[in-house]
């Protein structure tokens, strides 16, 4: 007979966390155990858009700047810069005490070759890149930008926490090709990255980086402010599935599970040794990416009219239950509740689906039944219902679809192939960022038109648009711009938005510290 998550649990709960051993207890107090949301792929957090690594990322490398959990910046691994008065010349001074992992000084040409490299991957980079006349390590402590033109965002470019932030690594490493993935870890974040010790699909650790020197100034706040660690390893175990982690929680087996099911909060909060919060409200926004390489959904067209079979509600009750605390629909091209979101075009998504009429849209749009390859990552806590309710809404559209459930690292391998689908391509894949990674057209890659990210979206009206906002100085201006760039979107189709979800993060009570924003691992200590 089957045994459900909840009797699993339910079974948990009545293992009396005193009965570990000594040795497992006074091991908790040295070693924080850790449960993420998924295996972690690739540890090249600039070549990877995976929310794991660019958590892994914050442990291993560091940053320039540190964006704190209103998303303030801050120096981070810099002592202070220097503006000209026109504000063409940036002077970014390194504090003293930055080491490398393996012993080496941190360097400005280190840094140089860093922001290069992440440049080349990340959209806000390339702008800021494409206004830099001159990027250069004007000493060993001095990175110096010269630019062709006022980029005020500077600091929002080299500091973001969003996908991808721009990690300082050794110039050895940050010098080699962008679009290949490194497996060296090398950083001077507060972690090592203990290689010897991954178990693919199920163990990742790291060690206190006993050189590492925290900033004197400031409070620990999300990546900015002290990286303070209380604990000499970190080890990550993946699950098979978020239940399993819930009951591991209960028995004192792992202190912390990145991300919770909805469904488990009431078990959860009546074991009583467990708290649950949410650390940032500006939750997860979700898409369902559409492969413009490859019929059919290479014709706009189609694209529009498939909006008319999305009910966002349905995505996000799917993932988040129907406790509209955790929910939020309909949803645009820039995270709901920020500066820079609109309700221009969300009618669409407004109202009942009529699918008949959905498949009269198709098919004066052009569409012939050709077979819709649907990416699904079946090990997703998240991915895999949104991916579902994909597969769903385009089979009662009419569409031919075949469901392609894949392991995750297996569907981010399969995003990046341009072939058509009988040599193995594909046509649509869901996905979830974080809110901060749709928070302006800077910074959310997928409607930079450029055709180079997954789905290969290209437009020529994006990037005018782009640059208005960037010269743009008045929040009132760069709203305009906005609304007018999600119009564009929506004519375009450069990926459908399906809803935005609160994700509830869990831990023991006899740990405490853990910051608000992204799971981070300074300032976490036991209780």
């Amino acid at each position: 007979m089957p045994i459900s998550r909840r009797s699993l649990l339910k079974a948990a709960a009545t293992v009396p966390t005193l009965s570990m051993p000594g040795i497992v207890r006074a091991e908790s107090q040295r070693t924080l155990r850790f449960i993420p949301v998924i295996d972690l792929a690739f540890v090249d957090p600039i070549y990877s858009t995976a929310q794991v690594s660019r958590n892994h990322g914050f442990m291993v490398y560091d940053t320039l700047y540190g964006m704190s959990s209103s998303l303030q910046l801050s120096p981070q691994m810099l002592s202070g810069q220097a503006i000209s008065g026109d504000g063409l010349q940036w002077d970014l001074s390194l504090r003293d005490g930055l080491f490398w992992h393996d012993g080496e000084h941190v360097l400005a040409r280190d840094c140089v070759a860093s922001i290069r490299r992440w440049a080349a991957r990340d959209g806000f980079g390339g702008e800021l890149m494409e206004a830099t006349d001159e990027l250069s390590a004007a000493d060993d402590r001095t990175i110096r930008f010269r630019l062709k033109r006022p980029f005020p965002l500077l600091p929002q470019a080299l500091g973001k926490a969003a996908i991808n932030p721009c990690f300082m690594m050794p110039e050895r490493l940050a010098s080699q090709d962008p679009f290949k993935p490194l497996t060296e870890v090398i950083g001077s974040g507060p972690f090592r990255y203990l290689a010897d010790e991954r178990v693919q699909g199920a163990r990742n650790a790291y060690a206190k980086f006993d050189r590492y020197q925290p900033r004197t100034d400031g409070k620990p706040d999300w990546t900015a402010g002290p990286k303070i660690v209380h604990y000499d390893r970190v080890v990550w175990t993946t699950t098979p599935d978020a239940g399993t982690g819930v009951a591991a929680l209960q028995t004192g087996e792992q202190d912390w599970q990145e991300t919770t099911p909805h469904d488990l909060l009431p078990i959860i909060k009546a074991a009583g040794d467990i708290e649950t919060r949410i650390l940032d409200p500006r939750g997860y926004a979700c898409m369902l990416r559409l492969n413009h390489l490859q019929p059919p959904f290479d014709n706009p067209a189609i694209r529009r009219a498939l909006l008319g079979a999305i009910d966002q509600s349905a995505f996000m009750t799917a993932v988040a239950g129907t406790d509209p605390a955790f929910q939020v629909s309909p949803i645009g091209f820039f995270a709901p509740g920020t500066p820079m979101a609109s309700d221009v075009g969300l009618g669409v998504f407004r109202g009942p689906r009529d699918y008949d009429k959905v498949k009269a849209d198709l098919k004066a749009a052009g569409y012939n039944g050709e077979k819709i390859v649907v990416l699904v990552p079946t090990n997703s806590l998240a991915q895999k219902p949104l991916g579902e309710i994909a597969v769903d809404s385009l089979r009662k559209a009419g569409m031919n679809v075949e469901y392609a459930g894949l392991d995750f690292a297996v569907v981010l391998q399969r995003q990046l192939k341009k072939d058509p689908i009988p040599q193995g391509g594909w046509s649509a894949a869901v996905g979830n960022w974080q809110g901060i990674d749709w928070l302006n057209p800077a910074g959310n890659t997928n409607i930079r038109g450029e055709g180079k990210v997954a789905g290969w979206y290209a437009s020529e009206k994006m990037g005018p648009l782009r640059s208005q906002w960037l010269a743009a100085s008045e929040l009132a201006e760069q709203q305009r711009i906005c609304r007018e760039i999600q119009a564009v979107a929506f004519e375009e189709i450069p990926y459908i938005p399906i809803g935005l979800y609160k994700q509830p993060t869990a831990y023991r009570k006899d740990i405490t510290g853990i910051l608000d924003g992204t799971a981070v691992f300074w300032n976490v200590r036991p209780a």
